[in-house]
């Protein structure tokens, strides 16, 4: 699924392509899009993210919902190239003759049309944690987020009301930088330890953004192309392979209905 990193590169890249467009159409095969055909004639005003989310704010009062989940992309193209990805569900077509398409392998992604105000108070915004990389998260919050909490320090790190935007992947490259077991128990940790994951969350997510995100699955950026941060993965899918950091294996174990991947080594439980 694509994570912060993933979304903020999309949400960037979106800025730059098609503030101030207008929809002038839709086409989906899929019946879960059909409501958005009232998109037509709404100009796009503002994009930006909330966790894993991308929001376009809209003219008259509306704003688009898109999570991509676990397969999904969003690509920027040329109307005669509309056909070449096979896995393309939901097209936008803009007032200047481009296309913003969803390509999604598994289907699962949500794009919904909300009225703004109803969107900005709705549960499921409210819930979410503080943006990680917003100047509100100081080393202070943090430290508050955690305290009298229990639960191993991957899930808590990846529950998106403690923490909007970090996922499975970010989760375990921080994690191996602080030298900490994911498996650990958050009441557990020392302040050392919270300040090297408070550290490492920022430096990791900031190093992934520049890089343009991981596409070791199915996420591309808007031109279709892959992101860089695939030669800065250190433990994430690299089970078996030696740790860059001290030459022991690396290790997969199941979190759940997740993965953890973490060096044998040097993160000891």
């Amino acid at each position: 699924m694509p994570e912060l990193p993933e979304v903020e590169t999309t949400v960037r890249g979106l800025q730059q392509k098609v503030l101030s467009r207008t929809f002038i159409d839709v086409w989906t095969d899929l019946e879960k899009f059909k409501k958005l055909k009232e998109l037509k004639n709404k100009k796009i005003k503002k994009v930006w993210r909330k966790g894993k989310n991308i929001i376009f704010e809209l003219s008259q009062g509306y704003s688009l919902l898109v999570h991509q989940k676990l397969t999904g992309h969003l690509l920027y193209e040329e109307r005669e190239k509309d056909k070449v990805n096979t896995y393309i569900h939901l097209k936008f077509f803009l007032d200047n003759g481009k296309i913003l398409a969803l390509s999604d392998l598994r289907k699962f992604a949500k794009v919904e049309l909300w009225k703004t105000e109803e969107l900005l108070n709705s549960e499921e915004f409210k819930k979410l944690g503080p943006e990680p990389l917003g100047s509100g998260f100081t080393f202070e919050k943090f430290k508050e987020i955690l305290k009298g909490r229990r639960g191993k320090i991957k899930q808590v790190l990846m529950d998106q009301e403690v923490i909007a935007g970090i996922g499975n992947i970010y989760s375990d490259e921080v994690l191996w930088r602080s030298k900490i077991h994911p498996f650990k128990d958050v009441s557990k940790l020392t302040e050392k330890e919270i300040r090297d994951i408070y550290s490492n969350i920022k430096n990791v997510l900031r190093k992934a953004i520049k890089l343009g995100g991981e596409s070791i699955s199915d996420y591309r950026d808007l031109q279709g192309k892959r992101g860089g941060f695939d030669k800065m993965r250190k433990v994430y899918r690299r089970e078996g392979e030696k740790c860059s950091r001290c030459g022991a294996e690396i290790k997969k174990a199941k979190m759940g209905g997740r993965s953890a991947h973490f060096c044998s080594f040097c993160q000891k439980l």
